[in-house]
């Protein structure tokens, strides 16, 4: 049978069983060979049989690809939940958005989207008073909308615009120059840039980006990446002439990024290990900023590796860092580069009862703007330069203003930030320093209607006696019966907080009856260095218990019933729910793991895998190996049990998490779910032309539009009749 006559016969298929009200039976699930491999780990055999799967452009991988398509579209044919809840959708996601404003001399730089563009535009309002002008559209690089800009970064007088693009939601980035006064760009174009800032030097002559090595055409998308290196670029040049100013060639997996320090005179290059969550702190003295020393030498100021270490300004030759030394919530001290001696640092914001988000401070006006969190609730304060509190800057409620929310610099009183909540989409905001004023920047309007609706927060305790805290968002006096469908999600690395933020599919979750709900579990940054650690490496069980409490929680006190609950997760939050899932799997009647990390024995051998072993450790140490290969989603499958229904999501062109680890989990799925009737269904639905989506924020809106329909409707169509109220198509 060839490869088109099967597809027929799957659409055949799925039109007869939904017509009788069901779906494709399990022993239909595409075929996927399960070859020989077997590895040997420290005297442990282990069976790897979809390692095929790997080879993402064999023929064999893209006919196995094509039939899971096949098989996916047949059975979504069948739940016409998708089209009410796509159409809904788009409505609540054609709402103006806004990007956090830069300022560059007279001129202000902001992205913008008018709410269905596929990508967000760059926009310049050149002086006081004027009306915004488009300065750059990707809209028009792609009829599919794949094109993105990432990288925004004006030069110190605002007459020239560095800015990044993306393809296909590549991780991979292009940067190049447009002059802002044209609308046109140089000649100016850097490849090979990968999780890289562009920082210019003070005099608009050039700026610093980092790049890795140019690698095989074949390699390019999921090759381990190595050999990273810091250029200096000089405008009006090609980019084989651009200078190397630092690389750590005795190290080539370690990462680093540079920025330019506000007043031009310095280079800050964070560096990081790759099994370390700790990193380093080094600069280069650029001496003249108008004639800056690109090959000055690099100074090694903190290189213990014994904690966190941020840059965030600088006053002459002190420089103010956030640190996790000696302050497990984060603190800020300033060291002199003449005593760079810990014995000699000045604390200038110290270590309270709550989390400092560590991208969240800035240096700005002489004074120290600092986000924190209460309860992973969002906070911000101000600190005058030598440490004095100086109150609080109202916020609108239960939200966040977390990193990459603050934009100011170290001379302008003026800051901005973006505040956003479960109920309240995000707003840009600005503040004086100097005379406390506060002003709206941008406030979009939305046509989701939050009055109807509340955020609480509760607090669950784990399976040893950790308290953590959950967000629940539903209508106002819901009835604590257990009649509500649940969507539970959860993160859980990394150092990464998950506070209250507006998202459009959780409004219309919560428009169709059904409970959010968001649990702060270890691994993350809600409560410091210690909550995250307590997650990591032989520790991050407690993730798995942490979420696995929550979902308890949500049933036992009646937020929702276990055949009403839908479990997600994206990214490590993917291999969160596919780890729970395969202990737990009576926890819930819907889970949708994204993008996961699922083979937690071969992660750190693709794309950017290889940093992660700070969190996760590896299966190259033998005390990793034994940890890893007990949760390994893709190795903990169980037969024999009844698994919920299971959408796996991934992209084609995700170079950040291999979309190898979604196929092997989903190929080891189907096969338990097959020798199990009632178990199931498992789908895998695999986008093209797309990336790892998200926090990438590279995915067109249409494409996230019909990812959530499918999500959405998925979990619909599997929860009791009635559950939900779906919204009625026009």
């Amino acid at each position: 049978m060839n490869r088109s006559t099967l597809v027929d016969l799957l659409r055949m298929c799925a039109i007869i069983c939904a017509s009788s009200g069901c779906l494709l039976p399990a022993a239909e699930y595409p075929a996927a060979r399960r070859g020989p491999q077997v590895d040997d780990y420290f005297g442990q055999k282990v069976a790897d049989p979809y390692r095929w799967m790997e080879d993402i452009d064999s023929p064999e991988t893209a006919a196995w690809i094509g039939a899971e398509r096949a098989y996916t579209q047949a059975a979504f044919a069948g739940m016409p939940e998708r089209a009410a809840i796509r159409s809904r959708l788009r409505e609540l996601w054609n709402f103006p958005r806004f990007g956090l404003p830069q300022r560059a001399e007279g001129r202000l730089f902001y992205t913008s989207n008018d709410g269905l563009q596929n990508q967000a535009v760059v926009c310049v309002v050149d002086h006081a008073g004027a009306t915004p002008r488009v300065l750059i559209d990707p809209n028009l690089l792609s009829a599919e909308g794949t094109v993105a800009v990432t990288e925004v970064s004006p030069s110190e007088d605002g007459s020239l615009l560095g800015y990044g693009l993306a393809v296909a939601g590549s991780d991979w980035n292009e940067f190049h120059v447009r002059d802002v006064g044209t609308g046109r760009d140089r000649d100016d174009v850097v490849r090979w840039v990968k999780f890289s800032r562009l920082s210019w030097t003070r005099d608009g002559g050039g700026f610093f980006y980092s790049r890795f090595p140019e690698v095989p055409r074949g390699d390019k998308l999921f090759g381990r990446l190595s050999g990273r290196q810091l250029f200096h670029h000089r405008l009006g040049t090609a980019q084989s002439e651009d200078r190397l100013v630092f690389e750590i060639r005795e190290h080539p997996d370690w990462q680093f990024s540079a920025r330019v320090t506000d007043d031009g005179r310095y280079v800050a290059i964070s560096v990081e290990q790759n099994s370390q969550t700790h990193n380093a702190l080094y600069y280069i003295d650029l001496a003249d900023p108008m004639a800056p020393r690109v090959d000055a030498a690099v100074v090694r100021l903190l290189d213990r590796f014994d904690a966190h270490y941020r840059f965030v300004g600088n006053t002459g030759a002190v420089f103010h860092v956030f640190t996790s030394l000696g302050a497990p919530r984060g603190r800020v001290v300033s060291i002199d580069l003449g005593s760079p001696a810990a014995e000699a640092w000045r604390t200038a914001v110290p270590e309270t009862a709550d989390s400092i988000e560590a991208g969240a401070v800035r240096f700005a006006g002489g004074k120290f703007v600092v986000a924190t969190l209460h309860d992973a609730v969002g906070r911000l304060s101000v600190y005058s330069s030598a440490g004095a509190p100086l109150g609080q800057i109202p916020l609108p409620g239960i939200g966040s203003v977390g990193e990459g929310d603050l934009s100011g610099r170290e001379r302008d009183p003026e800051v901005f930030f973006r505040f956003s909540s479960f109920l309240a989409p995000p707003s840009i905001m600005s503040y004086n320093l100097d005379s406390g004023a506060q002003a709206v920047f941008q406030q979009p309007r939305t046509p989701f209607d939050p009055s109807r609706f509340e955020t609480r927060q509760v607090f669950c305790t784990s399976r040893d006696g950790t308290r953590f805290p959950i967000f629940i968002t539903a209508r106002r006096g819901l009835r604590a019966d257990g009649s509500a469908p649940a969507w539970l999600y959860g993160y859980g690395g990394f150092n990464i907080s998950i506070p209250p933020a507006y998202a459009v599919p959780p409004a219309v979750w919560i428009e169709m009856g059904g409970v959010y709900a968001q649990a702060n579990i270890r691994g993350g940054g809600e409560y410091g260095e210690e909550w995250h650690l307590a997650g990591t490496k032989e520790r991050k069980q407690n993730v798995f218990d942490d979420f696995i409490a929550a979902a308890d929680f949500l049933v036992a006190d009646g937020f929702t019933a276990r055949d009403r609950l839908v479990v997600e997760g994206r990214s490590n939050g993917g291999l969160l729910v596919g780890a729970v899932l395969n202990q737990r799997p009576d926890l819930c009647a819907v889970a949708l793991p994204g993008v996961g990390v699922m083979d937690m024995l071969r992660f750190h051998k693709y794309t950017v895998g290889a940093p992660w072993a700070a969190d996760y450790g590896s299966s190259d140490d033998p005390e990793g190996f034994r940890y890893l290969r007990a949760y390994s989603p893709v190795h903990t499958v169980r037969t024999g049990v009844r698994y919920p229904a299971v959408l796996i999501t991934t992209g084609d062109h995700d170079d950040r998490v291999f979309p190898a680890h979604s196929f092997k989990y989903a190929a080891e799925m189907q096969r338990a779910a097959a020798d199990k009737p009632g178990s199931g269904p498992v789908l895998i639905r695999i986008d093209s032309n797309a990336g790892h989506g998200g926090s990438s924020g590279t995915s067109p809106v249409s494409k996230a539009i019909d990812e959530w329909a499918d999500k959405m409707g998925f979990a619909a169509h599997f929860l009791p009749a009635g559950a939900l109220s779906l919204p009625k198509q026009p």
